[in-house]
C-alpha cells in the first residue's frame, strides 16, 4: 500500500476540509500513516495511547502488535470502503505499507454539558437530571434506572448527510413487540437529508402527519422516560438532541408531570384537575366572551353588564376586533421575550405590561375586561405547556367561532373536536384514552390518582405484553 496516496484519496474524499489531520512516520523499512478529524477527536489520547507507543516500538509493525501495544479499547480492522465512516465518526485511521487493511480506533471527544435539571420540567421534589445532547449520556441515565437484563437499545442511522444515530429504548418483556416493528419500519423508510433534533422525527413517525394534535410524547428527563417505558412505551433518542420521544401518546399524558408521583395523591389529582379547568379556560374563554357579549348578553348579570358597557363605551373597535388585538399583542410579545436576551427581556415585559396595556386601557383602545379575559387565557394556557402551541392555534379557532356563532356554535365545534381526537389512534393507543374508551383500571391513574399500590396493572388502552406490574404478595 501507498501510504501517502491513500492519505491524499482520504482527504480528497473530504474535500480537504480544514479539520482533517495527517501524519507519517517511517520505522523498520514500514511506512504508517494517520488519518483524523482533529475537530471531533481526542488529540491527547491520539498522542500519548497511538502515536507515541508506535514511535517507541521496536518489534514487526503489523496490526497484530500494534493492537497490543495501542492503550485504547475500541480498535478494530476495517475495509477501505468502511474508512471515511468512521473518520467522520471520530476514529484514527493507520495505515501500513505492508497491509492492505486498515486499523480504526475510536478516540471520539467532543464538548458537552453535563446532566442538569433541564429548564422545561422543573420539580419540587424528585430527580433533577435531565438528558444531554450526547447520545451516550442518554443511554446511561436510562440504563442506570434498569438493572435488568430486558432492556433493549436498537439503532439505526437516519440522514443521508448527517447519518444521525436514532436509538429505540424498549423493555423487552413488556412492550409491544408490533409497535416495535413499526417504528423501525418507519425509521427505516425515512428518506431524508439530515436530521437535526427528534423534532424533525415527529411528523414522520405520527400516524396523522397534518394533524394540529400532538402524537408523540416527549420528555427532557430520564425518570419519566422510564416511567413510561415500563408501562411499555417506546423510547426515541436521537444523537445531538436533549428530547426524548415515547410512543405511543395519549393526551392524558400531558395533564400528568411528574411532580404528581412526588407528592401526595389526593393533592395530584387536585392539581390535574385544575390543569384541566386551566385548559378549557385557555381553548373557550376568550370565544365564550366574545359570544355573551355579542349575542347573550342578556344571560349576564346586569351589575356585569352595566360594568361592560360602562368599560366599552369609549373603545372605537368592535368586541371582536378588541379581543383579536389583544390576543395578538400578547402573542407578539411572548414571541419577542423568547427571542431577546435575557437582559433584554425583563425591559420588554415592563413596557408590555405598563405601557401597551395601562395606557392602552387609558386611552380609550382597549378596555379592562378584554385585557383581563386574553391574559387569564394566556396565563392558562401554561397550566399544560406541553400542548400549548395547539391550544394558542385552537383559541384563535373558537374565538372566530365565538364571534361568528355564539355559544351554540361553541357547542357544537367543541364537540366537532372532541370527535375528530376520538378518531385518532397512536400505535393503537386512543387519542383520548381511558376516557374514550372508558377503560376503569386506567382511571387509577387518570384525572383523579389513587395510591401507587393501588396500581396493580399496566396501562389497558395500548397493546404491552405484559399487564401486571404488582402482585399481592409483592405488596
Amino acid at each position: 500500500m501507498e501510504v501517502k496516496k491513500e492519505i491524499d484519496k482520504f482527504k480528497k474524499q473530504l474535500h480537504n476540509s480544514i479539520d482533517v489531520t495527517s501524519r507519517e512516520m517511517a520505522k523498520n523499512d514500514v511506512y504508517v500513516g494517520f488519518v483524523y478529524l482533529k475537530s471531533i477527536t481526542d488529540n491527547l489520547i491520539f498522542s500519548t495511547a497511538i502515536y507515541d507507543p508506535i514511535l517507541k516500538f521496536q518489534g514487526d509493525l503489523t496490526f497484530d502488535n500494534l493492537s497490543q501495544i495501542i492503550k485504547c479499547n475500541d480498535v478494530s480492522v476495517v475495509k477501505e470502503d468502511d474508512v471515511i465512516s468512521k473518520i467522520l465518526k471520530g476514529s484514527v485511521i493507520i495505515l501500513l505499507s505492508n497491509s492492505e487493511e486498515f486499523l480504526a480506533i475510536d478516540i471520539l471527544k467532543f464538548n458537552m454539558r453535563t446532566p442538569s435539571e433541564p429548564p422545561t420540567s422543573p420539580v419540587i421534589m424528585g430527580p433533577r437530571e435531565g438528558f444531554t445532547e450526547d447520545l451516550k449520556t442518554n443511554i446511561t441515565l436510562i440504563r442506570r434506572r434498569f438493572c435488568s437484563q430486558q432492556l433493549v437499545f436498537e439503532q439505526a442511522m437516519v440522514g443521508e448527510e448527517t447519518q444521525t444515530q436514532v436509538v429505540l429504548a424498549y423493555l423487552n418483556d413488556v412492550a409491544d413487540k408490533k409497535i416495535v416493528k413499526e417504528i423501525k419500519n418507519k425509521l427505516s423508510k425515512i428518506k431524508i437529508d439530515g436530521i437535526v433534533d427528534s423534532y424533525y422525527l415527529l411528523s414522520l413517525l405520527s400516524n396523522r402527519p397534518n394533524s394540529l394534535l400532538k402524537q408523540i410524547g416527549n420528555s427532557e428527563k430520564p425518570d419519566i422516560v422510564a416511567a413510561k417505558m415500563l408501562e411499555g412505551r417506546v423510547a426515541v433518542i436521537v444523537d445531538n438532541s436533549p428530547i426524548v420521544l415515547t410512543i405511543p401518546f395519549v393526551f392524558l399524558e400531558d395533564l400528568q408531570n411528574s411532580n404528581d408521583y412526588y407528592t401526595n395523591y389526593i393533592y395530584s389529582g387536585f392539581l390535574r384537575v385544575i390543569r384541566l379547568i386551566g385548559l378549557l379556560i385557555a381553548v373557550v374563554g376568550p370565544g365564550t366572551y366574545i359570544a355573551l357579549q355579542l349575542f347573550h348578553y342578556n344571560v349576564l348579570p346586569i351589575k356585569y353588564l352595566i360594568t361592560i358597557a360602562d368599560a366599552t363605551q369609549q373603545v372605537p373597535f368592535t368586541p371582536f376586533i378588541e379581543i383579536l388585538f389583544i390576543s395578538l399583542l400578547f402573542q407578539i410579545l411572548y414571541e419577542v421575550s423568547l427571542r431577546l436576551p435575557s437582559y433584554l427581556g425583563l425591559a420588554t415585559s415592563i413596557v408590555g405590561a405598563l405601557i401597551l396595556g395601562d395606557t392602552g386601557v387609558k386611552a380609550g383602545l382597549i378596555s379592562p375586561p378584554s385585557v383581563i379575559v386574553v391574559a387569564i387565557a394566556k396565563i392558562a394556557l401554561y397550566t399544560v405547556p406541553e400542548q400549548s402551541a395547539q391550544i394558542n392555534v385552537l383559541q384563535f379557532i373558537f374565538l372566530i367561532i365565538g364571534a361568528s356563532l355564539g355559544l351554540l356554535g361553541l357547542i357544537g365545534g367543541t364537540i366537532y373536536f372532541l370527535a375528530y381526537a376520538n378518531s385518532i389512534e397512536n400505535y393503537g393507543a386512543p387519542y383520548l384514552a381511558p376516557f374514550s374508551p372508558f377503560i376503569l383500571s386506567d382511571n387509577k391513574d387518570g384525572i383523579l390518582k389513587v395510591p401507587l399500590s393501588d396500581m396493580k396493572n399496566r396501562p389497558r388502552f395500548f397493546k404491552n405484553s405484559n399487564k401486571d406490574r404488582m402482585n399481592d404478595s409483592e405488596r
